[in-house]
């Protein structure tokens, strides 16, 4: 299943302004800026100027506030990626001091558990140029975009499944058929395809209380499609019959 363009010109469009590029500039505005977030909850809080703005929305990072357009609101795998990733964002806790990577990380997987193996996956599509949302609208933890989603529409509907043994969150998902069947199904219905992101630790990922922990996990990338035998079967199918034969 191939890229879903919206109107004639967008692919063009995103030919010549390549993902990369776009976030470079991001990258680059930012840390002249010496940008600073506000970690609030589950978000991370960030008041934009006039080009910070307009490069976020074109790299896709956060959601603008429908009060004030220059307040932009980050999901936690976007900020920690801004600020550790390509280290051109610093966020401040509720007291105003700037944390530490070690003291951001802990603060977020004392929230979220599978923190490290959502944040790996998010990495590895981030770094090889997707733009990537939150999938709970179609059941799933990501959906991936080929670029801007203003041009294109979403092309893989993602899961990330642990290979820690002490990760309750996701050890059950697509192991019983009906939900593997049903999630195949919800895929095929709005045109994704499923990929299912499995992220595998060695020995030394026990100790997930430093981001550094995240070089020793891998990531086995796997499609899932559902089988349907009408595009396989032959168009013209030739039977000989009994009559045909001729005997000795």
């Amino acid at each position: 299943m191939g890229p879903r363009w919206k109107g004639k010109g967008a692919e063009a469009k995103a030919l010549a302004e390549p993902m990369s590029e776009i976030v470079l500039a991001l990258q680059t505005c930012l840390t002249t800026s010496d940008c600073k977030g506000l970690l609030f909850g589950s978000r991370v809080l960030f008041k934009a100027d006039t080009e910070q703005s307009e490069l976020l929305n074109r790299a896709c990072f956060g959601r603008a506030s429908q009060k004030d357009k220059h307040w932009y609101e980050l999901t936690l795998q976007e900020a920690f990626y801004l600020c550790y990733m390509l280290k051109c964002l610093k966020i401040e806790g509720g007291d105003g001091v700037v944390k530490t990577y070690e003291e951001l990380w802990r603060l977020i997987i004392s929230e979220i558990e599978m923190f490290p193996e959502f944040f790996k996956a998010y990495t590895h599509l981030r770094m090889n140029n997707w733009v990537v949302k939150s999938g709970s609208q179609y059941g799933v933890d990501y959906v991936a975009y080929r670029h801007h989603p203003a041009l294109v529409h979403s092309e893989y509907a993602i899961l990330v499944l642990s290979g820690r043994k002490d990760s309750g969150n996701s050890s059950g998902r697509l192991k019983l058929w009906s939900d593997l069947y049903g999630t195949i199904r919800l895929c095929g219905g709005v045109a994704k395809t499923l990929l299912v992101l499995h992220v595998l630790g060695n020995n030394n990922t026990n100790d997930t209380n430093s981001p550094v922990c995240l070089k020793n996990y891998d990531i086995e990338t796997r499609t899932i499609s559902r089988w349907i035998p009408e595009q396989t079967r032959e168009k013209k199918t030739y039977t000989k019959s009994c009559n045909d034969t001729k005997t000795q």
